[in-house]
């Protein structure tokens, strides 16, 4: 071999373990740009949530003569697969996402269809679950990503072209799912499709007359279902009672869970009665407390000091989902990330404020903190997602 050849080779070699790196620097670039704060906050408010869980059910377990840790356990495996979840959501480049958005939109309908069938369960009034091995699947919840991710890829791919069919494309694939969640019935997620899709709207610049005619076109058709009595009766209770708060000749049994609650929260005061402590819990006065009126157990045990941490990291989520919109380099990763914020900042506000009695009981739970496998498991997935369109801003 000549002097040449082996410096020829050498070069060869050199070049090929160059390239070999740029691949492995290229692949784990978007590691490096991860967001530290919005997964330790998110981790934060599920442990929260499952001391939480756990005091609310302490003393009926007990009861019971079942394991104090029953729901616990379960949440907590919910936990696990939602870190599952998070990590799977942040690795897949969301750009990819749009390629598969017909499949997952097409997939949270038929899941929702069947809910509506005999394999859906009944609970509270209510059909939205699937029983599958033991564990309860809630299409509803998968259904909002399946939109958000569909809608998103919808106005991205038609940004420039006329604003009147993609507006009224939007609009279907927001309305049929919503259609079918409502029919569960389900009022409190069906408004978060309708909010949601009007921050997409509001993102995506669509022209201020599209969005004040799809203004007055809801209000109309809010009125509409009202007056034609398309809500169930248990529905139109909550609202009618939610709107005549201080009517005396008012039925009390129409507000008592809320009234419980505002017991609850309020005999919290300042700092709580402590761990385990709340009275209006252990004795189970607000019907629902693990779920949607958890945070009658946190005002209660841990006053208004506990109440607005829990505010507060859930701010901190609302801020770090807006950073993330505002520096993504694309469209699309806006568009995700606004509508995980638009999501999380409407069930928050709402759950919260049907606990203090400012908003009617829409049955909507409060994100990361709620008993629910897979309302916890969805929200670390939106989470990865948030994380994934962070990673890849550059």
């Amino acid at each position: 071999m000549t002097v040449e050849a082996g410096f020829g080779q050498d070069r060869a070699e050199k070049m090929m373990r160059e390239r070999v790196q740029a691949r492995w620097q290229d692949a784990y670039a978007p590691v490096k740009h991860l967001d530290p704060i919005l997964v330790l906050t998110a981790l934060g408010l599920s442990a929260i949530g499952l001391v939480m869980i756990y005091s609310a059910k302490l003393a009926a377990l007990n009861q019971q003569g079942l394991p104090t840790t029953w729901y616990v356990s379960r949440q907590l495996m919910a936990l696990v697969i939602g870190i599952v979840v998070l990590v799977g959501a942040a690795v897949i480049d969301y750009r990819h996402l749009r390629s598969y958005a017909v499949v997952l939109y097409a997939a949270s309908l038929g899941f929702l269809v069947l809910v509506l069938t005999g394999l859906g369960t009944a609970r509270g009034g209510s059909q939205r679950w699937i029983v599958l091995g033991g564990f309860q699947l809630q299409p509803s919840e998968i259904a909002k990503v399946a939109v958000l991710i569909t809608v998103a890829a919808w106005i991205h791919e038609r940004k420039g072209e006329p604003w009147l069919p993609t507006v009224a494309v939007s609009l279907v694939l927001t309305l049929i799912p919503m259609g079918l969640v409502f029919l569960q019935p389900d009022l409190g997620t069906s408004l978060v499709f309708i909010w949601m899709l009007a921050v997409l709207f509001l993102v995506g610049r669509v022209p201020t007359r599209y969005l004040a005619g799809l203004g007055v076109a809801g209000i109309a058709a809010a009125v509409f279902a009202i007056t034609q009595d398309l809500l169930d009766q248990y529905q139109l209770n909550r609202l009618t009672a939610f709107a005549r708060a201080g009517d005396p000749s008012l039925d009390r049994n129409l507000r008592f869970q809320t009234e419980q609650s505002e017991i609850a929260i309020g005999s919290g005061q300042v700092f709580g009665k402590g761990l385990f402590q709340g009275t209006q819990t252990s004795l189970a006065f607000v019907p629902e407390n693990h779920t949607d009126f958890i945070f009658t157990v946190v005002g209660e045990e841990f006053g208004f000091f506990g109440a607005s941490i829990v505010l507060a990291l859930f701010l901190v989520l609302i801020w770090r989902g807006l950073r993330i919109a505002m520096l993504s380099k694309d469209l699309f990763g806006t568009l995700l990330a606004s509508g995980v914020v638009a999501m999380l900042a409407l069930q928050v506000f709402i759950n919260v404020g049907m606990n203090v009695g400012i908003m009617p009981v829409t049955g909507l739970p409060l994100p990361f903190i709620s008993y629910g496998g897979t309302s916890l498991i969805v929200w670390f997935g939106l989470v990865g997602l948030l994380l994934n369109v962070h990673m890849r801003r550059f």
